[in-house]
């Protein structure tokens, strides 16, 4: 119950802090939107389009705890996942504000569980997201992005949300660690590294273990 309390008191921080406390709206702000979804890139800080393509990343990376989670629990993992891709912490919180821990898994894996267990996920978030640095750090202007971030409501709450989803990753692993068998406080400290981390520990988990053995199917004998 603490735990729950603890995530709906964020999720309600996140959102008041957003709409009441965070910098004025630009007027530019869907202009500048359309132009980061749509690649026209010229003109715009790379640490603002590094940024906005991480956060692209990031529902990706999550999807492939969430999935699995989510088998068993009362409410359904996937909305929240999809609902990520659009606002981030603000669509997850409120799954784990709902969800109960889960570190069991049935041993029933449907196509699109396997596919979101498969490590490439974790290769092409890893590579996402080296690029995404690599490309603010060689070519951004940081004291300009900065100044944008205390100016921009828009800049300001992606960059919380960042900040967000990097510190609420890690809450989930133990419990997927826990399904599949993964007794190592290393790749759990590995989670707390901004993106690159989680990236990392979906390349080397090892794959889902059911809680039980699947009942053998015998065959009789004809006569």
């Amino acid at each position: 119950m603490q735990r729950r309390l603890l995530f709906a008191a964020i999720w309600v921080g996140l959102v008041v802090y957003a709409f009441a406390f965070a910098p004025p709206d630009q007027p530019d702000t869907v202009e500048l939107i359309t132009q980061l979804s749509t690649g026209q890139w010229d003109g715009i800080n790379p640490w603002t389009i590094a940024l906005f393509n991480a956060m692209g990343i990031w529902p990706l990376v999550y999807s492939g705890i969430l999935f699995a989670d989510g088998d068993g629990q009362r409410v359904r993992a996937w909305p929240f996942a999809i609902a990520s891709m659009a606002v981030g912490a603000f669509a997850l919180l409120p799954y784990l504000v709902l969800r109960t821990p889960h570190q069991t898994w049935s041993g029933v894996k449907g196509w699109g569980l396997k596919i979101w267990d498969l490590r490439w996920l974790g290769l092409i978030g890893l590579g996402g997201a080296i690029a995404c640095l690599g490309f603010g750090i060689t070519q951004g202007d940081g004291a300009n992005f900065v100044q944008q971030w205390q100016t921009s409501r828009f800049i300001h709450v992606m960059s919380l949300d960042f900040c967000l989803l990097s510190l609420l990753f890690p809450t989930l692993v133990p419990d997927d660690m826990a399904r599949r068998g993964i007794d190592s406080p290393v790749l759990l400290w590995l989670t707390v590294l901004p993106l690159l981390g989680p990236c990392l520990y979906l390349i080397v988990r090892s794959p889902l273990v059911p809680t039980s053995p699947a009942p053998l199917v015998t065959q009789g004998n004809s006569l």
